[in-house]
């Protein structure tokens, strides 16, 4: 199952696909005994996309079988004992694609010429991704980090190693056996390579990053480094041959410290905002104002949900039900998705931080 979303993968997903392109999508749970849930569900679903194919006039009995069957192969690589807070499937003639995301989805199944990405690119902005770069004299790994956890990355070449022989990287930099193994050429050039190859993963993921390793480490990358040497460095050896845990709870710490500064920078702008009168607050009032790309910065707290559908002029959004017709349940993801293709800054807030705003606020441009 798919987890990162580049802007080059976001790009391919919303390439036009021969009709019908089809998602699916539905709430999954961590946890029992909600997760019991979870197959009938999928499976509930998966049925209602196969009847929408078989019923569509426009769908071509041999393009029918040929994405009915990749609905079957996206459905057998779910692993839902390691479920998220939401599951998307795409599948067209020749292609499927699973997405395992850690933010809800509404039930929903959508045929089309396009993939539907918004739940895709809410959740990616809502995760907060970062990389870590953990450092040591033979080996460097990048992590890669959201949410609660962090992984490791293999892409871009990572982890990058190189053989000593007879030398314990790891152990002397520990114990202050070598104290000059930062100092030699070949450590040099090794990290030189290291902040090389991270520039060319940031160049198309970019992402905030953190540096673990030692001190002598981190000094080397402020002399010789690049887009290392403007990271947040987290002075901590030993982690570029740690566990994910362990990475995890050395920045823990210094990613919230940023979230925080985050959040306080993000009610400053919105207060001045408010104070000139180029402030949006409320599902409706923001949704407007993101489809004439009036938004500047979006704030969104965390597990704001809105379920609405237009009025019977059809000009404004008013509550409504999940039963309701032409009930758009996912709002909120649709307005995160406009603002980021209209240029504008996407922030996640804690609950609570926006108050009067009622779950969604913005800074309008003019």
């Amino acid at each position: 199952m798919e987890h990162a979303l580049s802007p080059a993968t976001l790009t391919e997903l919303r390439r036009p696909r021969p009709y019908p392109a089809v998602s699916v999508l539905t709430p999954t749970h961590r946890r029992e005994p909600e997760n019991a849930q979870d197959p009938v569900r999928l499976r509930n679903v998966v049925a209602e996309a196969k009847k929408r194919l078989e019923h569509d006039p426009a769908v071509t009995r041999e393009r029918r079988t040929d994405v009915a069957e990749q609905l079957d192969q996206a459905v057998a690589e779910v692993d839902l004992t390691h479920a998220e807070d939401g599951l998307v499937i795409f599948a067209a003639p020749g292609e499927h694609q699973v997405w395992s995301l850690a933010r809800p989805v509404p039930e929903r199944v959508v045929l089309s010429d396009t993939f539907l990405t918004r739940n895709l690119v809410a959740a990616q902005v809502a995760e907060r991704s970062f990389w870590v770069l953990s450092v040591s004299s033979d080996r460097v790994t990048l992590w890669n980090g959201g949410g609660d956890r962090v992984t490791e990355a293999r892409l871009g070449g990572f982890p990058l190693t190189r053989d000593r022989d007879n030398f314990d990287a790891e152990r002397q930099e520990r114990t202050g056996d070598l104290p000059s193994a930062f100092r030699d050429e070949d450590t040099r050039h090794f990290l030189r390579e290291a902040d090389t190859a991270l520039a060319r993963v940031l160049s198309t993921r970019p992402r905030p990053l953190y540096v673990t390793g030692e001190t002598a480490a981190l000094s080397l990358l402020d002399e010789i480094g690049t887009v290392t040497k403007d990271a947040t460095h987290v002075p901590h050896g030993g982690l570029a041959h740690g566990t994910p845990d362990a990475v995890w709870q050395a920045v823990r710490p210094v990613v919230a410290d940023e979230d925080r500064r985050n959040v306080d920078t993000v009610a400053r702008r919105l207060e001045a905002a408010r104070g000139r009168k180029a402030f949006a607050a409320g599902v409706d009032e923001v949704r407007q104002n993101a489809q004439q790309g009036r938004i500047q910065l979006l704030a969104v707290e965390e597990n704001y949900r809105a379920t609405v559908r237009a009025d019977s002029d059809g000009g404004h959004l008013v509550p409504a039900d999940s039963g309701d017709l032409d009930v758009r349940e996912d709002i909120v993801d649709e307005i995160v998705e406009r603002c980021l293709d209209t240029g504008a800054e996407v922030r996640f807030v804690p609950d609570g931080t926006l108050g009067e705003a009622r779950g969604i606020a913005g800074v309008l441009r003019y």
